[in-house]
């Protein structure tokens, strides 16, 4: 088997059809699908035992969060230790999917282009966005134009953000071939990167979760992806559609943040609290000290405008400042870890780090 294609869901009932009937339509047919329930109190698993029969589903007794499912899904195809699970043959590429609609050729040019890309480690595919959940159904006629995410980029200031969101595509990225980082969405991943990437056996660093949420860990992983010497690829043939639950605006400076507020609130606050703590863990464990110091005014500007606006509008995320301190020692640890195995310079690295 080349590929595989782990997918997880909670609570999908009313959608989960679209994203599986998707994968049904592939031109590609040689892949394997496993679902990831996290214990789903709706009727998720039977739509997915009576009509996806020939789709693996693993029931979990509860909600562990998207990305430490996906863990355990690779941990059950390449036989690694798994506390519930058992091994299957591993494959070549890994994709991991969640409310996405994938093209019918996506596998198809997916494969294409890493066969082409021996130190890809991983594929950024054009996320379109749509508007599933507001709606009830949808198209793939009807698809929207407007780019969800062309990966993750990167600026000076540290911000991060998802490149091209918000905007209509009209080609003004088809020259671009690669990226900074993919996002979460449905990246396409080398399975010997990703092995390559263990840090204590772990890909997914357990402490960025409380509860089953979680936040930042795609980022995190595609950094160290990055910095252990994988490039991450985009391909504007390999696309995709995605309704995203978070903000969808793209304006800059301070205007923007009081145009997210109100769409901020509908987050739940733990989920925010471990979006500003996660973000400087991954900096502080992924980002090379020379490549900080260079940009330090610009970073201490944004964290004094981030601060103002937490102060300002959501109060209760800086109740995270504790949790913070609690495990940065931790992290710091595992920084010089992720040091030692690091293959990419910092002039390497900062080559991705823009002003703009």
């Amino acid at each position: 088997m080349i590929i595989t294609v782990n997918y997880v869901v909670r609570n999908g009932g009313q959608y989960v059809r679209f994203f599986l009937d998707s994968l049904k339509k592939q031109t590609f047919k040689d892949f394997e699908v496993h679902v990831w329930d996290n214990n789903s109190d709706d009727d998720t698993r039977e739509i997915i035992k009576n009509e996806y029969p020939e789709f693996k589903l693993h029931e979990s007794k509860e909600n562990i969060g998207v990305w430490a499912a996906f863990e355990k899904l690779v941990h059950l195809e390449a036989k690694l230790p798994s506390e519930d699970v058992l091994g299957s043959l591993a494959s070549k590429y890994v994709i991991c999917m969640t409310d996405v609609i994938l093209k019918e050729d996506f596998i198809e040019k997916a494969i294409a282009v890493m066969e082409k890309e021996p130190q890809a480690g991983a594929l950024q595919a054009k996320i379109y966005q749509m508007e599933l959940y507001n709606h009830g159904t949808w198209n793939m006629e009807h698809g929207t134009k407007i780019i969800d995410t062309l990966g993750f980029k990167i600026f000076r200031s540290r911000k991060i953000i998802n490149l091209g969101q918000g905007e209509e595509d009209k080609g003004q990225y088809n020259n671009l071939k690669e990226v900074f980082a993919v996002e979460g969405a449905v990246p396409i991943f080398r399975r010997e990167a990703l092995e390559s990437c263990r840090i204590n056996g772990w890909l997914i660093d357990p402490d960025y979760r409380s509860g089953p949420l979680g936040y930042g860990d795609d980022l995190d992983l595609a950094w160290r992806m990055r910095l252990f010497g994988w490039k991450h690829v985009l391909s504007h043939e390999v696309v995709a559609y995605h309704d995203r639950s978070t903000t969808k605006d793209t304006s800059s400076g301070a205007i923007s943040y009081l145009k997210r507020v109100k769409e901020r609130r509908k987050i739940d606050i733990q989920k925010r609290r471990l979006d500003w703590r996660n973000t400087r863990f991954t900096i502080i464990k992924n980002d090379y000290i020379i490549n900080i110091l260079r940009d330090l005014p610009r970073i201490i500007s944004r964290e004094i405008a981030v601060f103002g606006y937490t102060l300002m509008f959501e109060p209760q995320v800086l109740r995270e400042i504790g949790n913070f301190i609690k495990y940065l020692p931790r992290m710091i640890k595992r920084r010089g870890q992720i040091m030692k195995k690091a293959k990419a310079s910092p002039k390497e690295m900062r080559q991705w780090i823009t002003s703009k």
